[in-house]
C-alpha cells in the first residue's frame, strides 16, 4: 500500500508499512511527484455503465477533496501495470481477475513518470474503501466526470484519457498466410505450425504492442487478437487464453472478410500478405499489414 504523507499544514495521521518508493521526487523547480520510482494509476471502465471508477481523495492528501484513480507509487522493480493492479486492489478492492488491460498512457517527466492503465471490466464488482485514503469511492458516468472537482493532472489527462475510453483494436491474423512465410517445414505439420504461431500471439497479447504500430495515441495498446485458421490447420489444439481462434467451415478469406465486418466501429488490422484477400479487408474498413509486419513484432 502507498500512502502519500500529509501536505504541510494538515493534521498527521498513523502510516502503514512503508517501501521503498513511498518518497517524494522533487524537481529543480519545487514542484513534488509522489513515488521514487514513479507511480501508477488503474482507469477502470465499466462499458456497461458508460462509467470510469473514481476516488474522492481524503482532505489530508497531495490535493485532497478532489477526485482521481485509485493509484500510487510503483515498488521497485515493479512493473507499471503491476503496480496499478496492486493499488487499485489496496485502495478500492478491485480485483485483477475483474479487469482486462486495454492500452497504458504514459506522463513522462525525465525525472518522473505516471502511468495510467486504461482496463476493461469483464466481471463486474462493487468498490471498497480499503485503506484511508478515501473519503469515496464512485463510478462515474464518463459524461459527468467534468462535473466533479479533479485532481490537476488528472483533469489535465482526461481529454485524451476518454478519447482512449472507445478505441476497440483488433488485430485479425491470416494464420495460414503468416505460416506459410516462414520456411520451417509447416507444410509436414500445419497445424503444430499453427500451435506455435498461437503461442507466440499469447505472448505478444500479454505484453501488448506500442501504440505506434496500430498507429493510435497512448504508450501501449492490449488488442483484442483474433486467429483464422482454415484446412488442415482448423486441427491446431484448443487453448483458453487472450487470442481467439476461429476455425473456418470453408475458406479463411471469406471467414476474415465476415469477421471484419462484424467488427464495425472497431479500429481492425488485418494480417495477411494475400493481396486478393488484403483488398477486400480494406474494402471492408480494415487497415491491412503484411505477415512481415507481425513477425517482427512477435521478434
Amino acid at each position: 500500500m502507498s500512502i502519500e504523507p500529509p501536505v504541510p499544514g494538515e493534521p498527521r495521521r498513523p502510516f502503514g508499512p512503508r517501501d521503498s518508493g513511498d518518497a517524494w521526487v522533487v524537481a529543480d523547480s519545487g514542484e513534488r511527484y509522489w513515488g521514487r520510482f514513479g507511480a501508477a494509476g488503474l482507469l477502470a471502465y465499466d462499458a456497461a455503465l458508460d462509467s470510469v471508477l473514481l476516488q474522492h481523495r481524503v482532505s489530508w492528501s497531495h490535493f485532497g477533496g478532489t477526485w482521481a484513480l485509485p493509484g500510487g507509487a510503483r515498488h521497485e522493480g515493479e512493473s507499471a501495470m503491476d503496480a496499478a493492479l496492486r493499488e487499485a486492489l489496496e485502495e478500492a478492492g478491485v480485483p485483477g481477475s475483474a479487469i482486462r488491460p486495454r492500452a497504458t498512457s504514459v506522463l513522462d517527466l525525465d525525472i518522473w513518470s505516471y502511468t495510467t492503465v486504461i482496463g476493461d471490466v469483464v466481471v463486474p464488482f462493487a468498490p471498497v474503501i480499503s485503506d484511508p485514503e478515501s473519503h469515496a469511492l464512485e463510478w462515474v458516468r464518463v459524461d459527468a466526470v467534468v462535473d466533479h472537482p479533479l485532481h490537476p493532472s488528472f483533469e489535465d489527462a482526461w481529454g485524451h484519457l476518454r478519447a482512449a475510453l472507445h478505441l476497440r483494436p483488433v488485430v485479425v491474423v491470416d494464420a495460414a498466410n503468416v505460416v506459410g512465410s516462414v520456411p520451417d517445414g509447416w507444410w509436414k505439420d500445419r497445424a503444430g505450425a499453427t500451435d506455435r504461431l498461437l503461442d507466440r500471439l499469447e505472448d505478444l497479447a500479454a505484453v501488448g504492442l506500442e501504440a505506434s504500430a496500430l498507429e493510435l495515441p497512448g504508450d501501449r495498446w492490449f488488442p483484442r487478437i483474433v486467429a483464422v485458421v482454415e484446412g488442415a490447420a482448423r486441427g491446431a489444439g484448443d487453448r483458453e487464453g487472450l487470442v481467439e481462434l476461429v476455425r473456418a467451415e470453408a475458406s479463411g478469406d471469406d471467414a476474415i472478410v465476415d469477421a471484419v465486418e462484424s467488427l464495425d466501429g472497431a479500429a481492425v488490422t488485418v494480417v495477411t500478405s494475400d493481396a486478393g484477400l488484403a483488398r477486400r479487408a480494406e474494402r471492408a474498413g480494415a487497415t491491412v499489414h503484411g505477415a512481415r509486419w507481425l513477425l517482427d513484432l512477435l521478434g
